[in-house]
């Protein structure tokens, strides 16, 4: 998990793009990180080259603000054949609810993982993922209310049909993303990380760094404001990301 989930190429003004050969580019020789369309594009590619069977399919996120999913496939994952069993493998939906390891697809099934238990649900050609959380302990009492701390014990993250989805389903999606004022990703600059007990995010100008408990059923929170000066310093220390200035707007 040392690939950083960001959108920052878009807060730069520079372009996201599914061409691979420049996914790669961006990702490996650049030592960046990327949204679901580029991690889970180059990983889909990993799995090609070492001989894995695997499926590309779409999947709708579910919207908070309107609790439904959007009527889009907005997320990238794949299908993953292991030993002759399917599985989930999602490298990059980020932050709290980033899968470490292949889920089984297996309906109804608790699967505990670092950042909580996940679980698959079926309702005839529909497959839904829904995480259950721990209690989040917030160090800093400024931020007790911030909206960037997802309270919900369960969260339904996305759905999705079993249908092979190649590339070129994505490109519609991946522009309407990085354009329409409507979207999460141009709103604000997103990047996070994971580690070995938790995960770093930086989330506008906002920094986060949460420690996974799951012996004590909760999760520590460290939050601070990141001054506009120093916020592509805490890039290359937190992330080792090299990018342009971010925009002061977000």
């Amino acid at each position: 998990m040392s690939v950083p989930f960001e959108n920052l190429s878009i807060h730069c003004g520079e372009r996201n793009t599914m061409d691979l050969q420049i996914v790669y580019e961006k990702i490996v020789r650049n030592r960046r990180g990327g949204w679901c369309c580029e991690n889970n594009q180059l990983f889909s590619w990993v799995l090609r080259e070492m001989g894995y069977k695997y499926t590309t399919l779409g999947c709708k996120v579910f919207n908070t603000l309107k609790n439904d999913f959007n009527p889009f496939n907005s997320h990238l994952i794949n299908l993953v054949e292991i030993e002759g069993k399917p599985y989930i493998a999602d490298v990059s939906f980020g932050v709290s609810c980033q899968i470490w390891h292949p889920l089984e697809m297996i309906p109804g099934k608790d699967q505990e993982q670092p950042a909580g238990i996940f679980c698959l649900l079926n309702d005839g050609e529909t497959w839904t993922l829904e995480k259950t959380a721990r209690k989040p302990l917030i160090r800093n009492e400024a931020f007790a209310s911030s909206s960037l701390v997802d309270k919900r014990v369960t969260k339904t993250m996305y759905s999705f049909l079993l249908i092979p989805r190649a590339i070129d389903h994505f490109m519609n999606t991946s522009e309407y993303l990085q354009t329409s004022p409507e979207s999460l990703f141009t709103q604000k600059s997103i990047c996070s990380l994971q580690t070995p007990t938790g995960f770093r995010a930086l989330i506008g100008w906002t920094y986060s760094e949460i420690t996974f408990k799951p012996e004590e059923d909760r999760d520590i929170i460290e939050m601070r404001d990141v001054a506009d000066n120093r916020a592509n310093v805490w890039q290359k220390t937190h992330y080792r990301i090299p990018v342009s200035k971010r925009d002061k707007s977000e």
